[in-house]
């Protein structure tokens, strides 16, 4: 309510010896994730583009990327005129390695940016060394993992630079918004500049000493995607709570994944032993049924109140999108990822279910699954 009586809403807008709202939740941010740095911006495809840029991506240059993921990703890429490459996934719905390191051949891209689609973290050990064996730099996309972790690692703390969203379905919602995390000092004076800082970059708490930002302020670009103060305001109690609101995910999660494992025609996804994950929503399988019986049975959920994903749809709807309707790209075949989303369907687990919300939807998903041919 302070920021709505003040009136300062542009997070550069503050008084003498104030600190904006937008730089305090950069610096709680910083001090929750463990790093020096922290950036907010507009939206959380903001950061991708802002972290793409600030590592050097240029027009045609190849971006890697996993085939599963949701639209601003290789949207992300593709605004900056770079061709994203995608990589094939596993059953796990996790980057295949063989495949990346067949599309690193082939494309000699030295970007990877892995999406930690919904909320599934795959081996960081393994994809760390791989990339430091092929000289790839890794940017992670973590929309869906605020709040998790790998091997006790904090999602995004193993990438260059690490992006997360706070639009209204993640972990943080301040309706839309993004953050941008790094230890590394050049890069994050360039995409603090790039965000819209002008010339007053010395506003932000979590940021590069001044003399980093010798070279960034002449030379990069101004593509402004600032947060606000409103938003940043929304933020900060919810960034307080968000452990808590994490072991509330994973109660639910855990009810849900329980009842449907009770159905011999629902296929669980099997998650690593070292990742922490944050079960903000569940995928399931519904193999050997085809794309008409899965359609049937997404409408029949609906008809009983349960909403749920197709990721094996041709079409588009809503956010949910298959990787070969994205026409902007060049045409690319995964066969291995296009089969298992063929049978893939996805629901979100709001907070506002109660325990017994769950195990009622997850009923009625196991029921109707008694019903397919």
């Amino acid at each position: 309510m302070n920021v709505l009586r003040h009136g300062r809403l542009h997070r550069y807008n503050v008084t003498e010896n104030e600190d904006s709202e937008t730089s305090l939740l950069e610096k709680e941010f910083a001090d929750y994730m463990g790093v020096k740095y922290c950036l907010s911006v507009a939206s959380g495809g903001y950061a991708l583009a802002c972290a793409l840029r600030a590592v050097g991506v240029e027009p045609n240059d190849p971006v890697l990327t996993n085939a599963f993921t949701l639209a601003p990703v290789p949207g992300a890429i593709a605004s900056l005129g770079a061709k994203p490459v995608l990589v094939e996934i596993t059953r796990d719905l996790l980057i295949d390695f063989d495949d990346l390191n067949k599309k690193i051949d082939e494309s000699n891209s030295r970007i990877l940016l892995i999406s930690h689609m919904r909320g599934h973290i795959c081996d960081m050990d393994e994809l760390v060394s791989l990339c430091d064996k092929r000289k790839v730099l890794l940017i992670e996309d973590c929309a869906h993992t605020m709040g998790g972790t790998w091997d006790g690692t904090n999602s995004g703390l193993h990438g260059l630079v690490s992006c997360y969203s706070t639009q209204t379905y993640k972990h943080l919602n301040s309706g839309e918004g993004g953050l941008l995390v790094s230890n590394d000092p050049d890069l994050m004076s360039r995409a603090i500049i790039l965000s819209g800082s002008y010339m007053l970059y010395d506003r932000h708490i979590a940021r590069p000493e001044t003399s980093d930002f010798g070279e960034s302020k002449y030379y990069s670009p101004n593509c402004s995607g600032r947060m606000d103060n409103l938003r940043a305001a929304i933020l900060r109690p919810q960034l307080r709570e968000l452990s808590i609101k994490c072991e509330e995910w994973n109660k639910r999660y855990g009810v849900i994944e329980n009842i449907l494992g009770k159905s011999n025609r629902i296929g669980l996804i099997q998650r690593p032993s070292k990742e922490g994950y944050v079960g903000s929503s569940i995928q399931f399988y519904l193999d050997d049924i085809s794309g008409q019986g899965i359609t049937k049975f997404v409408n029949k959920c609906r008809k009983r109140g349960v909403e749920l994903k197709w990721f094996g749809d041709e079409e588009p709807h809503g956010y949910t999108s298959r990787f070969d309707s994205w026409k902007y790209i060049a045409p690319q075949d995964c066969p291995n990822t296009k089969t298992i989303l063929s049978t893939l369907l996805d629901m979100r687990i709001p907070l506002s279910f109660t325990l017994v919300d769950c195990e009622r939807i997850a009923s009625i998903i196991v029921e109707e699954t008694g019903e397919l041919d």
